[in-house]
């Protein structure tokens, strides 16, 4: 373990792993309990299309993937909201947009590089310092937006009608945090990849409500076990020259699965 500090871009994917996973284990309890992990995969993926615009037009490609993620989590939501498609067709219609818009541009930018594809599997040891401010302000705020906004998440969250009837306005709270979700998961897209990313939202939520039910609690919890599978999976990856977003996918994922078989016996 103490090898893993002599390398800068080693001690950078750590902070990055360490911040995404504060974010992620707030976030991912948000989208665990309002089971919107559909929603959350189909944002994901549509923000590919943002990916392969911005390259076929020389722009950040982080730029591209936050302006799409961004617009299909609002069009869900407002979709879902008034009723007039299906949320699941929503969201399917534009996942599957989103995935064809990328492959087209990705397939007519002049000089294809394959750093594209980086960010379908994630490249956590590339990150910047750019990156490293970004996904650090994102924790945050992310992390204030909790403790300051807890009761109307929660009610939003778990009882959307109560918390109309106790003044608060479901319908902006739900879009603002579409939008975290959103910009959560771009963030998170290029140290994991858009095929691993809903790993992180879903897999620490589903241990820590092994052992807790409160919403806080859980996302206390998720935060733990997030941060401890992205050390392991980075001390595996550096170990066995691995793939860092596949080590620390499968690090989470087997914990889960020991988990849940000793939680039955």
């Amino acid at each position: 373990m103490t090898d893993l500090f002599e390398y800068q871009f080693i001690t950078n994917a750590l902070f990055v792993m360490l911040m995404l996973s504060v974010t992620a284990g707030i976030i991912g309890t948000y989208i665990v309990a309002r089971r919107m992990v559909f929603v959350a995969g189909g944002i994901t993926h549509a923000s590919f299309g943002g990916i392969g615009i911005a390259y076929y037009l020389g722009l950040s490609p982080i730029g591209g993937a936050l302006t799409f993620a961004i617009l299909t989590a609002l069009g869900i939501e407002a979709l879902g909201t008034r009723g007039k498609v299906r949320e699941d067709s929503a969201i399917a219609i534009l996942w599957s947009l989103g995935m064809a818009v990328g492959v087209i541009f990705m397939f007519l930018t002049p000089g294809y590089s394959q750093n594209l594809m980086g960010f379908m599997f994630g490249d956590v040891l590339s990150v910047s310092q750019a990156d490293i401010v970004a996904v650090g302000i994102m924790a945050l705020l992310t992390t204030i937006s909790a403790i300051v906004f807890y009761r109307p998440i929660m009610y939003t969250a778990f009882s959307p009608s109560y918390a109309s009837v106790t003044g608060w306005n479901t319908r902006l709270i739900s879009m603002l945090i579409a939008v975290f979700v959103a910009v959560a998961l771009v963030l998170a897209i290029k140290a994991v990849g858009i095929i691993l990313v809903l790993s992180l939202f879903t897999i620490p939520q589903a241990i820590a409500n092994v052992f807790v039910k409160k919403m806080g609690l859980m996302m206390l919890m998720s935060v733990g076990v997030s941060i401890l599978g992205s050390i392991a999976g980075l001390a595996i990856a550096f170990s066995l020259d691995l793939p860092v977003g596949a080590t620390i996918t499968s690090a989470l994922a087997i914990a889960l699965l020991i988990i849940k078989v000793f939680d039955k016996k």
